[in-house]
């Protein structure tokens, strides 16, 4: 089983025309996913990859069933393309782009929320169900299906330790990619919950950063709420305070958001904290 998409998504993709989303929706297309619209306006009427194309997304969901939308709208029309995709009933979204102001992410958020339309992204590579959907800009090859449920802030860091669990024959249910921040439609805490309702789902591997307190915040949750093994990852622990380490949201103040700060918590409450990428296969395999 799989979280928030498997082989019955039903997926429209906003600026399927752009040099980004043509691309994208192609190998997205080939991998299996079931891409049954495009949006681009001025375009419609045009197919691309034998894909309808829609000039609005209402009009695309008045002739197609779709339940999921990715946009590969550039940053300064994100906004406008969220409240397109909310407004037509779609009640799931990857949004892709990255350096959309803060204010613009706050309002996406505040109004998929109002309208149940849960947002991932910004910034985000996506998510990938393997051997089901994919929703996003990962490399087909670093993924197979299986049981270990993977979240990561980093796309890069995510297509690294998936590589190394595939070379150990350990698979993935879902991995999904919640984006750099410092701002989250979807949080760790809520898709821990996902996998923890996902009876197929038999471990967890989560992959977080310096910066922020959402690590501390999610390794109590795991104390609390989780029942299946948690294996984590940290990474930045040679960042320096005060500057910024790719995303947005890397960045230490202090004491907080130190990768020494989050490992201890995570120890603390009853992850077991891997050192580097490599190790995440064999400690899956301790425990699964």
């Amino acid at each position: 089983m799989a979280v928030l998409i498997d082989k019955k998504t039903k997926v429209l993709v906003q600026g399927i025309t752009g040099r980004t989303g043509s691309f994208q929706t192609k190998i997205m297309k080939d991998y299996g996913t079931k891409i049954v619209a495009g949006v681009t306006p001025g375009k419609g009427g045009q197919e691309i990859y034998g894909i309808p194309i829609y000039n609005f997304v209402e009009e695309a969901v008045a002739e197609h069933d779709i339940n999921a939308a990715i946009s590969f709208v550039p940053a300064k029309f994100a906004l406008d393309a969220a409240y397109e995709t909310i407004d037509a009933g779609i009640q799931f979204m990857v949004v892709t782009a990255e350096g959309i102001p803060n204010v613009d992410i706050l309002k996406m958020i505040q109004y998929g929320c109002a309208k149940n339309t849960k947002i991932l992204g910004p910034d985000t590579p996506g998510i990938i169900s393997p051997e089901k959907c994919k929703m996003g800009v990962h490399p087909n090859r670093f993924f197979k299906e299986g049981n270990v449920g993977v979240i990561s802030k980093s796309g890069a860091l995510s297509y690294e330790v998936c590589k190394s669990m595939v070379e150990k024959s350990v698979g993935q249910s879902t991995v999904v990619g919640i984006g750099g921040g410092p701002l989250w439609g979807t949080s760790q805490i809520d898709v821990l919950k996902l996998f923890q309702e996902d009876k197929e789902t038999k471990a967890i591997v989560l992959l977080g950063e310096i910066g922020g307190t959402m690590e501390e915040k999610t390794a109590q949750y795991i104390k609390e709420h989780i029942d299946k093994p948690v294996v984590s990852l940290i990474v930045g622990r040679s960042a320096p305070q005060g500057k910024r380490m790719g995303h947005a949201g890397a960045i230490i103040e202090g004491k907080v958001g130190t990768a020494e700060s989050k490992i201890e918590i995570l120890r603390k409450c009853g992850s077991i904290v891997a050192k580097t990428p490599e190790d995440i296969p064999k400690l899956l395999m301790d425990v699964l």
